[in-house]
């Protein structure tokens, strides 16, 4: 168990893409990097420093997912954050953080599936995708990142519609 006090460490800022297919449905990905199980999630990464969030949102999609057809449809009014859990603090993120502080936005993808290319990045963060219904990201999310995304669904699922 890690040693490190979580109380010590920042957020990092962060930024999450729910993308909408034409159809409504949310693309989600199959992590690389789990080592038990399926870990499913929506594409999110890291805004570096002085970048403006929706700049960094765009950025981050298209470096996990290839994607760059899309219409900015909206951006969560707020920020959340979750903590990771105590055995992984001091360790994943590089150690540097309790957790993460993101900023949301919801794009509609107006690409095919072959517009996808989850090795568009030195780095893959996935290694499958596909699209599901809003109602079953939650469940596909590792749990303690399960109240965020509940919140996500909650603002955006008007757009969980066909365009």
């Amino acid at each position: 168990m890690s040693q490190v006090d979580p109380q010590t460490l920042p957020y990092r800022p962060c930024v999450g893409c729910m993308v909408f297919n034409r159809e409504g449905l949310v693309f989600v990905g199959r992590r690389v990097d789990q080592e038990a199980g399926e870990a499913w999630q929506m594409p999110q990464g890291g805004i570096d420093q002085g970048e403006d969030p929706r700049k960094a949102a765009l950025r981050e999609l298209e470096e996990e997912t290839g994607i760059a057809k899309v219409e900015v449809l909206a951006e969560a009014p707020e920020w959340y954050s979750y903590d990771l859990p105590r055995e992984l603090v001091g360790i994943a993120m590089k150690g540097k953080y309790r957790g993460q502080r993101q900023k949301w936005f919801a794009l509609r993808f107006f690409g095919a599936d072959r517009d996808v290319d989850l090795n568009a990045h030195k780095h893959a963060e996935f290694e499958a995708f596909r699209w599901v219904e809003i109602d079953e990201v939650t469940q596909l999310i590792v749990p303690f990142k399960r109240q965020v995304y509940q919140n996500v669904v909650n603002i955006f699922r008007k757009f969980a519609r066909p365009a």
